[in-house]
């Protein structure tokens, strides 16, 4: 049921947002030189894949988590993406791909080991990464890879069709912070 809604959401987005994908893919060109940023991330049962975003730092930033990330690479354009949230809508791609789920915890980079090690004890790397979900709309990161593991565990075991329309909701509506930078409030 989840899959079916990732896939006609997503869909969706893609379809009547895509005006707005256009626009902010033009001021991205402005801004870096390269709009769209592409990452490999941990995906379902371990298996790479590349993410999709907005460009928010400049191009020759370190391919790192972003709580190792310095603030100084945050474009003013993509200090504004990553408040408005709007440096996510790229991965719609990735939702109808079959990738990652509207909601499911944040796909982390292959190098965070310490945060693969603690989602593969609890599950959590069986399921879809997704663009939200609980960690998300309260403020968990990357930088907590044991509190995010538990938190990520938690959501899963709880994810109802309730749950996964409320943190959509929660998300679109300005809760939470996602991932940190140091020195930047998103």
């Amino acid at each position: 049921m989840i899959r079916l809604f990732d896939f006609f959401f997503s869909l969706l987005g893609l379809m009547f947002g895509f005006p707005v994908l256009l626009i902010l893919w033009i001021v991205g060109l402005f801004d870096t030189g390269s709009p769209l940023f592409r990452q490999k991330r941990v995906g379902r049962n371990k298996k790479p894949f590349t993410l999709v975003k907005f460009r928010t730092m400049t191009k020759d930033t370190a391919s790192v988590a972003s709580h190792l990330a310095s603030s100084s690479a945050i474009t003013p354009f993509g200090r504004f993406l990553r408040r408005t949230k709007l440096d996510e809508l790229p991965q719609l791609w990735n939702v109808l791909k079959g990738e990652m789920s509207l909601v499911g915890p944040r796909p982390c980079l292959l190098s965070q080991e310490e945060l693969i090690a603690e989602r593969e004890i609890r599950g959590v790397l069986a399921a879809r990464p997704g663009i939200t979900g609980l960690a998300q709309v309260n403020g968990i990161d990357m930088s907590t890879p044991k509190l995010l593991a538990e938190t990520d565990q938690k959501m899963l075991q709880s994810l109802t069709a309730g749950a996964y329309f409320k943190y959509i909701f929660m998300t679109v509506s300005g809760k939470g912070a996602g991932d940190r930078v140091p020195g930047n409030k998103k």
